[in-house]
């Protein structure tokens, strides 16, 4: 072999393993960014709390666990029990999805071995708030789950050409005082989550 030949061979076969070396390192590199950004994805929202109280006219959903037959939509009834299958009535009214999803488990084992029960709750028809003064609608509006102080204006027909936005206020009635909120309107409208307030079960909203 010529000795030009074999210079341009000796130069390639640096090239090549001069690449092969420099592959491992942009590959061990790049793991720590995507471990970061996978770290950086943010969290789901959580789901509604279980600390809120079933209710007459409330609708749940009892689901469990590969028992299609014993899952499904339920309307709590004015006596404040639900019916289903294996238990007859159940009540429901006056307890948490979890407190109730824990006594339908605690029935079922009679007749399921180890019974997967949730409760979820889809429509709060037992809970209502109130709107008062300057509103296209006033008197009571059925809540829905996190319901927020904008659909709660919008449910109930809107403001008026006469109402006062910036004097809008809350009351809130907790541990037995009332306290009174007052109500950004104007920058919830624009899309400020932290004004457009979540409201209670049996909060009134006020518009002069």
């Amino acid at each position: 072999m010529k000795p030009g030949s074999l210079l341009a061979v000796m130069i390639f076969a640096t090239a090549l393993f001069s690449r092969a070396q420099d592959k491992p390192a942009a590959d061990t590199a790049a793991a720590p960014a995507t471990q970061e950004n996978a770290s950086a994805k943010p969290a789901a929202p959580p789901a509604m709390t279980d600390s809120y109280v079933i209710g007459a006219s409330d609708v749940i959903a009892v689901t469990v666990l590969k028992e299609t037959t014993l899952s499904g939509s339920l309307l709590v009834r004015p006596d404040g029990m639900i019916s289903m299958p294996l238990l007859g009535d159940v009540k429901a009214a006056g307890k948490t999805p979890l407190h109730l999803a824990e006594e339908i488990t605690e029935g079922l084992k009679k007749y399921i071995q180890d019974p997967n029960v949730t409760v979820v709750l889809n429509q709060m028809n037992s809970k209502k708030v109130y709107l008062i003064g300057e509103i296209g609608k006033t008197g009571p509006v059925d809540m829905t789950p996190g319901m927020t102080l904008l659909e709660a204006i919008s449910t109930a027909g809107g403001l008026t050409p006469y109402a006062n936005a910036k004097k809008i206020y809350i009351l809130r009635s907790e541990a037995g005082k009332q306290q009174k909120i007052p109500v950004q309107y104007k920058l919830a409208l624009k899309g400020n989550n932290t004004f457009n307030l979540v409201l209670n079960p049996g909060d009134t909203i006020v518009v002069p």
